[in-house]
């Protein structure tokens, strides 16, 4: 009896740290390079943690703002602060500030296992962890720093701390500070947070494990003090109160608010086109699908469609006995993360809330199929998953950045390095308007003040603003008229520098960049 105990908790054990080092590969290898070059969003996260490290500042002069204004219209800040100590450490490069997103990414796949493992039973965990592991979105989505993808990982932190929380009330705290976290990753989940906490309170009431006592009074100060500051930015921002600033906090007006991207009117389209992305398992853009191989394989959609039949057979029935039902925690974060797409015109990025919820209903899914089958179909179903992964990360890692370089800006970095190197410091450099200025900010690290006291932006004020010009990079510029002899020239690969070259101008390419010089 004891030698078959030891064998199963081996087994388990062994299967755990296989699914996750088998995540981890898929995250890590060429981790940095790849993709290749950067986003203009995370490199402009990576340029505000980065001038709030040297400089106690942002672009726009507040100090330790809770929302940046950055392109105009704001950016989220939690991605930005975690950047902080890494860039503190290793400097500003690319791969140190994806760092975060690869940590919490990471991170998810443990807590996967965890929420599932507690909500169910171990296998139930295992088949959750390893689909997680394997789909497409959650592999890309930790490979570069897009600050709003963070919140997923804190989204399910906070159910799996609630959910111990009805065990161990202490985690009903630490709950909350995930959930508040959660609010500064992404501002369009800012209704639908409290939705999901609601819910929840409900539910744990409903099975006498939450009521009023010390640890759920300081778990809501803990929620409220958090959540106060953006409170105060939504003040600011509808004209109710003026921009506070202080030392170690500020909150900004912005120069354009978004509040209209969330409307009730939109519903039908916007169904429609969640409907689109998940059927087709694709939003057009290379930055969060790749090929064929879709979000999370259509293998996993059919899986979900099964799961959400069990989810909602089992809350019924467990209801009408009064016995447990953990489906219904599922149900409560994918019906959050439905009602987002219903209410925003979404990508994939911008409907991250409801993945996890749709891959771990998935798993279930194919839990309840395993467990009605005495787990005969466990090999085909973990060959296939490998099977679609093998061909995904081969391709992936061979192919991606041939396919993604240019939106990613790729031989960017190397063109600005040869430019800065081969230029006397006083001399313009004019790079093409392709490029986003968050991109040169980023590879140039000009300090902040110099930015602030510089910037022409060419739509100000703007939901999106683009920079003509700082410090002594020009993008708003005709090279073929007024030709800066003294000057160096970054341009896209498909423009003819023959007038550059008869002007006494040498040419080198790096990547989808040309760089003219003398």
């Amino acid at each position: 009896m004891k030698q078959k105990f030891i064998s199963k908790i081996n087994v388990t054990t062994v299967l755990f740290f296989i699914i996750l080092a088998v995540g981890i590969f898929a995250r890590v290898y060429k981790f940095g390079s790849l993709p290749g070059g950067i986003n203009q969003d995370e490199a402009y996260a990576g340029y505000e943690a980065y001038s709030l490290l040297h400089y106690g500042k942002d672009s726009f002069g507040y100090s330790f703002p809770v929302y940046f204004i950055s392109w105009g219209s704001g950016m989220n800040v939690l991605e930005s602060y975690l950047m902080i100590p890494f860039i503190a450490m290793f400097g500003l490069e690319t791969w140190v500030i994806r760092l975060p997103q690869l940590i919490m990414a990471v991170i998810t796949l443990v807590a996967v296992y965890l929420l599932m493992k507690r909500l169910f039973n171990e296998k139930a965990g295992l088949i959750s962890m390893f689909i997680l592991a394997v789909v497409p979105w959650h592999i890309m989505l930790s490979r570069w720093g897009l600050e709003s993808n963070l919140a997923p990982a804190f989204l399910v932190l906070g159910l799996l701390f609630f959910i111990k929380g009805m065990d161990k009330q202490v985690f009903y705290i630490v709950s909350a500070i995930m959930y508040g976290l959660s609010l500064y990753a992404y501002a369009t989940i800012w209704p639908f947070v409290p939705v999901i906490i609601l819910l929840e309170i409900i539910y744990a009431a409903y099975k006498k494990k939450a009521g009023i006592n010390k640890y759920t009074i300081i778990s809501c100060i803990v929620l409220a003090v958090m959540a106060l500051p953006l409170f105060l930015f939504l003040l600011v921002n509808k004209g109710y109160i003026d921009e506070i600033r202080l030392g170690f906090i500020s909150i900004p007006k912005l120069l354009y608010m978004r509040s209209g991207e969330i409307s009730l009117q939109n519903i039908p389209d916007n169904f429609k086109n969640i409907w689109n992305i998940m059927l087709n398992q694709t939003d057009g853009l290379v930055t969060n699908v790749y090929k064929d191989y879709g979000i999370f394989y259509k293998i996993t959609l059919v899986l979900f469609i099964v799961g959400m039949f069990f989810v909602i057979y089992n809350v019924i029935k467990n209801f009408k006995s009064k016995n447990e039902v953990p489906q219904i925690l599922l149900l409560i974060q994918f019906l959050a993360g439905f009602l987002l797409t219903l209410m925003v015109t979404v990508n994939v990025n911008r409907a991250n809330s409801l993945m996890i919820p749709v891959i771990l209903i998935a798993a279930y899914g194919l839990y309840e199929i395993l467990e009605l089958t005495s787990y005969k179909f466990i090999y085909i179903a973990a060959a296939a998953y490998l099977w679609l992964f093998g061909n995904f990360i081969q391709e992936y890692f061979q192919l991606y950045n041939e396919e993604a370089g240019y939106a990613f800006c790729t031989g960017l970095e190397e063109a600005m390095d040869f430019a800065m190197d081969n230029t006397p410091s006083n001399s313009k450099i004019y790079i093409t308007p392709s490029v986003s200025h968050s991109r040169i900010m980023f590879y140039s690290k000009i300090p902040v003040d110099e930015y602030i006291d510089t910037v022409v932006y060419n739509n100000y004020p703007s939901a999106f603003m683009s920079a003509g010009s700082f410090g002594r990079f020009c993008m708003d510029f005709d090279p073929y008229n007024n030709l800066d002899t003294a000057g160096v020239y970054i341009l896209d690969t498909g423009v003819d520098t023959g007038y550059l070259e008869q002007s006494g101008f040498k040419v080198c390419q790096f990547g989808y960049y040309i760089v003219a010089y003398k």
